[in-house]
C-alpha cells in the first residue's frame, strides 16, 4: 500500500502545473517512503529512517519558505535577479536528492537501510526533485558548479571506502552530476540516462542483495562457488563506471560529445578525468575478488554452481551488449 501511495506522489509532482502540487506530491512521496524504510528488527533502518525523514522536511519546508515568499512578495522578488531565485528555489531541490554540496546525510543514511531500500533511495526518491529541477534550473554558472562539485565529491568521496553501500552511494552522487550535464541536452537525455543508471544499479543489487554482501574485504569470497554469478557481478560494475564498450559508456559518450561540440572542452575534460577515478573503486573490487585468493569463510551463503540467477543473466547481459544495440539504433 505504501508503495502504491509513494508512485502516486511521484506521479503528482511530475505532473503538476503549480508549485504547491508539487510539494504536496514531495510529502506524500515522503511520508510513504518512511514507513518502507524502517524495520523493527534492526535498529540502523530506524536511525536512518529518522535522518532521512529530517532532511527532506528541511528541504521541504525550505521549498514551501520560498513559495509562499514569492507568492507574497512578488514584486521583491521582481526586484532579485532570476540568478538568485533560480539558486533559491533549486538549492531545497538539490537536498533533497543528496546532490553535492548538500550530499553529507546522503552516506549515513544509505548505511543503515536494507538492499532494496538502498536502491529505492538512490533510484525512485530522485525521480521527483530530478524532475523538477530539470523544470527550473537554467544555463548558467550555477548549474555548471552544480556538475563539477557533484561529479568530484562522488569520485574523490568514495575513493577510501571500504563500505560497498558507500561506494554505490559516492557513485550515485557521481551519477547526478552527469544527469544535470544530460540537463543541458534536455528532458529526454537526462531521462534516458537514469534509466541506463537504474538498470545498472538493478541489476548490482539484485546479485549482492541474496549474498548479504555489504563491504569489500567479504567480495574477497564472494561466489567461490558459482564463476558465472561472479563474472556477471562485476561485468556490471564496469558497466556503471562507464568502461567501454558496455550500456554504461552509451550516455556519457553523447554527453561528451554534446558538451565539445558546444564549447563545453574544460568542464567536459573535468568530468571525464574525475569518472576516472570512479571508475577505479570498481576495478579495486574485481581486483580483489579475482585476484586475492582466501578461503571459504562460514557466513558465506551458498549460491548453487549449476543455478545461476537467470534474471541476473539476463541484466548483465543487457548491460554488457547494450552500447552496440544502442549504436546500432542510433545509426539508423
Amino acid at each position: 500500500m505504501f508503495f502504491i501511495t509513494l508512485i502516486s506522489g511521484i506521479l503528482i509532482t511530475i505532473s503538476s502545473n503549480s508549485w504547491l502540487s508539487a510539494w504536496m506530491g514531495l510529502e506524500i512521496n515522503l511520508l510513504s517512503f518512511i514507513p518502507i524504510m524502517s524495520n523493527k528488527e534492526n535498529i540502523f533502518t530506524t536511525e536512518a529512517s529518522l535522518k532521512y525523514f529530517l532532511i527532506q522536511a528541511l528541504a521541504s519546508s525550505v521549498l514551501m519558505f520560498i513559495i509562499i515568499s514569492k507568492s507574497l512578495f512578488e514584486s521583491m522578488f521582481s526586484i532579485i535577479s532570476q540568478y538568485i531565485t533560480n539558486i533559491m528555489v533549486v538549492s531545497p531541490l538539490l537536498m533533497s536528492t543528496g546532490a553535492a554540496p548538500l550530499h553529507w546525510w546522503f552516506p549515513s543514511v544509505m548505511e543503515g537501510l536494507s538492499w532494496m531500500n538502498c536502491f529505492n533511495l538512490m533510484t525512485i526518491q530522485k525521480i521527483a526533485p530530478l524532475m523538477l529541477i530539470s523544470y527550473t534550473i537554467k544555463l548558467n554558472m550555477f548549474l555548471y558548479s552544480i556538475i563539477v562539485t557533484s561529479v568530484l565529491i562522488g569520485s574523490i568521496g568514495g575513493y577510501n571506502q571500504v563500505s560497498i553501500r558507500k561506494i554505490l552511494t559516492y557513485s550515485s552522487i557521481n551519477h547526478i552530476g552527469w544527469m544535470f550535464a544530460a540537463m543541458l541536452m534536455g528532458e529526454d537525455m537526462w531521462i534516458m540516462y537514469f534509466l541506463i543508471y537504474t538498470l545498472l544499479t538493478l541489476t548490482i543489487i539484485y546479485i549482492v542483495k541474496p549474498m548479504q554482501i555489504s563491504f569489500i574485504n567479504q567480495i574477497m569470497f564472494m561466489f567461490l562457488e558459482n564463476k558465472i554469478i561472479k563474472f556477471l557481478m562485476f561485468t556490471s560494475l564496469l558497466s556503471l563506471g562507464g568502461l567501454p564498450p558496455m550500456l554504461g559508456f552509451m550516455p556519457k559518450w553523447i554527453i561528451i560529445q554534446y558538451l565539445t561540440h558546444n564549447s563545453h572542452i574544460l568542464i567536459s575534460t573535468i568530468m571525464v578525468t574525475l569518472s576516472l577515478i570512479t571508475l577505479y573503486y570498481y576495478l579495486r573490487i574485481t581486483y580483489s575478488s579475482f585476484i586475492l585468493l582466501n578461503s571459504q569463510p562460514t557466513w558465506i551463503t551458498s549460491v548453487s554452481k549449476n543455478n545461476p540467477n537467470m534474471i541476473s543473466i539476463m541484466l548483465t547481459s543487457l548491460s554488457m551488449f547494450g552500447l552496440l544495440g544502442s549504436m546500432i539504433c542510433f545509426n539508423y
